[in-house]
């Protein structure tokens, strides 16, 4: 075995003296060369990755910007699409132009009641945290005081003759020294303790005026609040008006059926052309809308007050959807994913919401008091888009439901797992 190893080795060539003084620099250089290679590698990796990092972030940077540019351009172009159907609707009844100006500065004034009373509630629960830590400063500063007041007191007494004391009776100067040191220390101890409490009354003060801003501040939002109420007031007056006007007129002329075919006319033109508007921008989902068909949750609870394809107006047309009588201000909730398509006002319906689920399918959501969002936005199943009202001129507050396969409505009780209450 070991012969076998020695004739191995004698095989490999050995350099020459002149090849071993050439190659050892060369060596050296290499491995130089590599150690150099490893150190750029060590920060020239990261730049890398962080200029294709960068890379990615810009490019999603600029498909974010374009899609934004997009969005604004379905809502520019849906928002002239209202503006022609005001237009229409304007010139068959000034009325209901002037009933839709009143309704939506309701919406409008309401809003702000909510805002103003989430404004009013978060500043009453800022003073409530200002009075509770004003009540704490003031007890750490009455407890310092106290203690401030026994030294200052006991220094007054004894300090000064017993200083005097040790330094005409002690004949120990180590201890006498202790002594001084131990009434040095005091004496600093004392002045951190006027310090301390110079700085609680700087708090204390400091609380005080946040604490007058923010009543400052809560009166300023009750007379705004006054202000809007004022304004909702008349709002709601005037749309008393139109709507008694606009009863007499429909009395007068008979006109009911012609009106509301009209209104269902404006309707199936606008899905009509928000169908055209959003070809280009489909709705994906994991589970298509006709998957959820008898799975689906009703958008408020309600009683069924108008059920879809009974007679209106005398029998001369149709319910095309639901009528959920319901409190005013409840929670108006999406039935399943989709985009916002439309949220605005629309004669018969009032303020409407329209949510596009794909597949050519749209769930309309009418009479609401307020809208909570707008053109564009996501949602998903059970979020809040809107809240219960009478708006379109509606005697009474609930909410209409429907469901739309392209310009075609369908019945949507086959669609939810439950059936609404009925009255009764």
């Amino acid at each position: 075995m070991i012969a076998k190893n020695r004739q191995y080795t004698s095989a490999i060539p050995v350099p020459s003296g002149r090849a071993r003084r050439l190659g050892l620099p060369l060596l050296q250089g290499l491995l130089h060369f590599d150690s150099m290679i490893l150190r750029l590698s060590y920060y020239l990796v990261p730049l890398l990755l962080l200029f294709q990092a960068q890379a990615v972030l810009g490019q999603d940077d600029g498909l974010a910007r374009v899609k934004e540019r997009e969005l604004e351009q379905v809502r520019e172009r849906i928002s002239e699409l209202k503006s022609r159907m005001d237009e229409r609707a304007t010139e068959r009844d000034r009325i209901t132009a002037d009933l839709e100006d009143a309704e939506v500065s309701i919406a409008e004034r309401r809003l702000q009641l909510e805002e103003l009373e989430r404004q009013r509630s978060a500043s009453e629960t800022k003073i409530a945290d200002l009075e509770r830590r004003i009540d704490a400063s003031e007890a750490e500063l009455e407890l310092e005081t106290v203690q401030m007041a026994a030294e200052v007191r006991a220094a007054y007494t004894n300090g000064r003759q017993e200083r005097m004391k040790l330094l005409l009776n002690q004949h120990d100067p180590a201890e006498l020294g202790r002594l001084m040191a131990y009434y040095r220390y005091l004496s600093m101890h004392r002045g951190q303790n006027i310090e301390t409490v110079n700085a609680h009354l700087a708090e204390l003060a400091d609380l005080h005026e946040e604490g007058a801003r923010e009543r400052d501040h809560l009166a300023e939002l009750a007379s705004a609040r006054e202000a809007e109420l004022a304004r909702l007031d008349e709002a709601q007056g005037e749309r008393q008006q139109l709507l008694a006007t606009l009863k007499a007129k429909i009395a007068k002329d008979g006109s009911e059926i012609e009106r509301l075919a009209a209104e269902e006319k404006d309707l199936t033109r606008l899905i009509a052309e928000l169908t055209s508007i959003l070809s280009d921008y489909p709705i994906t989902s994991d589970a298509p809308f006709t998957d959820l068909k008898g799975a689906l949750t009703w958008p408020v609870v309600g009683t069924l007050l108008h059920d879809f394809g009974q007679p209106r107006a005398g029998g001369g047309i149709k319910w095309n959807g639901v009528v959920l009588a319901a409190p005013r201000g409840r929670e108006v909730r999406a039935v399943y994913h989709g985009r916002v398509v439309f949220a605005d006002w629309l004669a018969g319906l009032g303020l409407l919401v329209i949510v596009d689920h794909g597949e050519g399918y749209m769930t309309l959501y009418g009479y609401n008091e307020t809208t909570l969002k707008s053109v564009g936005d996501w949602v998903a199943p059970g979020d809040v888009i809107a809240t219960v009202g009478d708006s379109g001129g509606r005697p009474l507050s609930g909410l209409y439901f429907e469901i739309r396969k392209g310009a075609v409505p369908i019945d949507p009780h086959s669609w939810f797992a439950r059936k609404p209450r009925t009255g009764g």
